[in-house]
């Protein structure tokens, strides 16, 4: 697929979408050229980025732009440009939560107390774990 040429100003898009910190900017700084962003991600991983500054429609060439995508995004094109173009953020395997995790104290009643596996606990809904405990402490006053 052939995509744009990619501008510092997609470069910072992508940066803003993903919510990646900016640590430096080059306003009323001297010495400084880019505009710097930083993400942390669930790996220990920081990933930095600098745009060189003014950000705005200049493009990048060839090369450097395969570096930036390589070694400072760490994503491909077609992932950046969905991220820049649609909003969608790039997999960096983030953990999906549960949508309602059991309480620690509830499993260990159900584990310890009424003796159910925890094959039997972990498919368990909070309602059905609940009504499961509410039922062992009825039928064993």
């Amino acid at each position: 697929m052939n995509w744009p040429q990619p501008t510092r100003k997609d470069h910072e898009s992508f940066c803003q979408i993903e919510e990646w910190r900016r640590v430096r900017d080059a306003r009323g700084r001297t010495g400084t050229h880019h505009v710097t962003y930083e993400l942390g991600l669930v790996d220990g991983r920081i990933l930095r980025t600098r745009i060189s500054h003014p950000v705005d429609r200049t493009g990048y060439g060839k090369s450097i732009w395969k570096h930036i995508l390589r070694d400072q995004l760490d994503v491909d094109e077609p992932c950046f440009w969905s991220c820049v173009q649609d909003g969608v953020k790039p997999d960096r395997g983030l953990p999906v939560p549960q949508a309602e995790a059991l309480p620690a104290d509830l499993v260990h009643l159900l584990l310890s107390r009424v003796g159910l596996a925890e094959a039997d606990v972990a498919a368990m809904t909070k309602a059905e774990a609940i009504s499961r405990l509410q039922q062992f402490w009825t039928e064993n006053p």
